[in-house]
């Protein structure tokens, strides 16, 4: 792990640094993986690694499995669920993302820009199956997702044009806005409209709309999204019947925040 060139730098605990770089090596393509893996994963050398896994698993985050392997332990789920308890966004929102899916029929999710990702906060499905798993702490890319435009249109223009270098607007589906210009005219009626409508661009089949929720300060620091499948309804359906809905419940989260 190289070291770092922020004059903050000296103010920061390495060994937690090193601990989470770990911690963050396991992931969907690296759920099982072994002592050099995560080495070379995080660059750290092998017996730092080495000390870290078993600090880890004496509080018991991790666990060894065969061959020097490695996993998570379900104890590690209760790091997001003390933000789930502790955070005032997701405990004011739930109820009305009950209501919402009440109303609508439809799934409701609450999310956050995490970077330049959106996490998922909290979600409340509706009573079926839909092709897509969105639990909370799951990521998405932020370009091809309402819930993103929502949050990416009250970004700061240098934020956004940082964006579109890295990660850039990568093609998830054939649907997926890629061209700059045109990224930047969505973020724009998104802004004029007050809320966001994306079709297949994440994933073929999926459609949602999503509305931001605002602050005391008049922030967006979130978005609520209701979400649906094309087989069950239309772009049209959603701006007639789903809008409406959606930007009052969204209004009332966010008068019960102070916005």
């Amino acid at each position: 792990m190289e070291e770092s060139d922020d004059p903050g730098s000296k103010d920061r605990i390495q060994s937690i640094e090193r601990g989470f770089a770990v911690l963050l090596t396991f992931d969907a393509e690296r759920t099982n993986p072994s002592l050099i893996e995560i080495a070379n994963a995080t660059g750290l050398s092998r017996p730092a690694v080495r000390r870290i896994l078993l600090t880890l698993q004496h509080l018991g985050y991790v666990e060894p499995t065969t061959g020097s392997h490695w996993r998570l332990t379900p104890r590690v789920l209760t790091i997001g669920q003390h933000y789930a308890t502790s955070s005032t966004i997701v405990s004011v929102s739930e109820p009305h993302m009950s209501q919402l899916v009440e109303e609508t029929q439809e799934s409701a999710s609450l999310s956050a820009l995490d970077g330049k990702e959106v996490v998922y906060l909290a979600r409340v499905p509706a009573k079926r199956v839909l092709n897509v798993t969105a639990a909370a702490g799951t990521r998405v890319p932020a370009h091809a997702t309402s819930m993103g435009r929502v949050l990416l249109a009250a970004a700061s223009p240098e934020f956004v044009e940082d964006y579109l270098l890295d990660p850039g607007l990568q093609p998830l589906t054939p649907h997926t806005i890629t061209d700059p210009d045109q990224f930047r005219d969505a973020l724009d009626r998104v802004r004029e409209q007050g809320w966001s409508l994306v079709s297949e661009e994440r994933e073929r089949g999926l459609i949602a709309v999503s509305a931001p929720i605002r602050d005391h300060t008049g922030q967006v620091v979130a978005a609520l999204s209701s979400s649906s499948s094309t087989g069950r309804t239309s772009p049209g359906h959603i701006e007639r019947y789903i809008v409406p809905v959606l930007t009052r419940i969204a209004k009332n989260i966010s008068a019960e925040l102070g916005g």
